[in-house]
């Protein structure tokens, strides 16, 4: 069984210093509520990894707790670029933080050779751009290839729509580059919408996200993507993204947000409760199901 609570389970596998890819589907499935965990915890001295990651980096950010940032982008996409980013590199508010610079595709490539074991992937993209000159991890080889050099995180926590307690997990929709992450991880906490008997995870084997044996925690967080979507169970709040990021264009606006949001909002049950019924709004009015599989 490797069924735990999110307090818990952030406690136990993600220390202060740690590294962690989350947001791996792009604007889909991002782990809001570990990341509003580990802001409550005061976890410091993060590096967060991921590709576009949306806002919640940028909330992570602005409450102290991240050094550096290796990633695509780092804002909110339906606005613009994060304020607390800019206040962090422009002016070291909260913290100065450092920054190492990639496109979405060579995230994937990193976290690709980790996940393979190797120590870089070769790649003919991003040749000639800016990102080769001031990124280490990006070496340019033999005449028309670039080596991008393995990113293998401490931690991935992957949102999926349902999980087993042993670490079977179903996760459908836009995968991104969750995958790779899982694989690349030293460790992997899911947080799922459901959790579910082992026999409806094996039921359809193919869709079967990681291997059991790389996922040390599994944890129920029903809404635990909000405000970003999941498919099948609730639609993006494109309005959640707008009022943070109007919220938060100065730092006292921030931290409003943050003490409002996060910091008195004791757990997901509270926040589900605080959304009242916005998240019931979100849910889809009907079904698509896929074609029936037989593995008769």
């Amino acid at each position: 069984m490797k069924l735990l609570g999110l307090d818990e389970a952030l406690r136990q596998l993600v220390p202060d210093g740690a590294s962690v890819v989350m947001g791996t589907a792009l604007e889909a499935l991002i782990p809001f509520a570990a990341g509003h965990a580990l802001m409550r915890q005061r976890r410091s001295g993060l590096e967060l990894i991921g590709p576009i990651s949306d806002m919640l980096f940028d909330q992570l950010i602005g409450a102290g707790g991240v050094r550096r940032i290796t990633a695509a982008w780092v804002g909110n996409v339906s606005a613009g670029l994060g304020h607390n980013l800019r206040r962090a590199v422009e002016h070291g508010i909260p913290a100065p933080l450092e920054l190492e610079e990639h496109s979405n595709f060579s995230i994937g490539l990193g976290l690709l050779a980790a996940a393979m074991g190797v120590p870089y992937v070769p790649t003919r993209s991003l040749l000639g751009s800016d990102l080769v000159t001031n990124n280490p991890r990006l070496r340019p080889a033999e005449p028309g290839l670039l080596h991008v050099q393995a990113i293998e995180p401490d931690v991935a926590i992957l949102h999926v729509q349902r999980a087993d307690a042993e670490g079977h997990a179903h996760c459908w929709g836009n995968l991104g580059i969750t995958r790779e992450a899982g694989l690349a991880a030293r460790r992997v906490i899911l947080t799922a919408e459901e959790i579910v008997a082992p026999e409806v995870i094996l039921s359809d084997p193919n869709r079967i996200l990681l291997p059991p044996h790389r996922v040390a925690a599994v944890v129920h967080a029903p809404g635990g993507a909000h405000p970003s979507p999941v498919q099948g169970y609730y639609g993006r709040d494109h309005a959640a993204f707008a009022e943070y990021h109007g919220a938060t264009r100065e730092r006292d606006g921030y931290l409003r947000w943050l003490r409002e949001w996060v910091l008195e909002v004791p757990d997901l049950q509270a926040y589900r409760e605080k959304l009242g019924d916005r998240l019931e709004r979100l849910r889809p009015s009907s079904r698509q199901l896929a074609a029936e599989v037989d593995y008769a």
